[in-house]
């Protein structure tokens, strides 16, 4: 990759997790952040392969109970110091299930009320962990 290029990529990351930082206050380094995050919804898009697919065992009755371990590691890095109380922002994540796109997402109502200066899909859901690598 060229270096331009990879610039270009770290700037984009690191804009990106100070718009985290600016929406859940983490006070993690943005770049960590977000490859924290780019971890876990690389496994939370496998999971909505399978889902859809009807592989690896995973099925409508057991959606939530296998995407739960993720969750809970999305919410430990958005939420370091426990939930808000604000049950609008506690809950405003959740994992997509529809493989075509990316699955850590921010519901679409929650960023349109708060103005979210965030990576965002075309139904207007935020993005949590999007990626940034070069097309080429």
């Amino acid at each position: 990759m060229k270096q331009e290029l990879k610039n270009t990529m770290y700037e984009n990351i690191t804009r990106h997790g100070e718009n985290l930082n600016k929406i859940f206050n983490t006070g993690l380094d943005p770049v960590k952040l977000c490859k924290r995050l780019r971890t876990l919804e690389i496994k939370a898009n496998k999971l909505a392969t399978d889902y859809c697919n009807g592989e690896n065992g995973v099925t409508t009755d057991n959606w939530e109970l296998k995407t739960a371990p993720i969750m809970e590691q999305v919410r430990k890095l958005l939420y370091p110091n426990g939930m808000t109380g604000d049950a609008a922002k506690d809950w405003c994540i959740f994992v997509n299930g529809d493989c075509r796109g990316y699955a850590l997402k921010i519901r679409d109502e929650y960023v349109r009320a708060n103005n979210l200066d965030i990576y965002k899909d075309w139904g207007g859901y935020g993005i949590l962990a999007p990626d940034f690598t070069p097309q080429p």
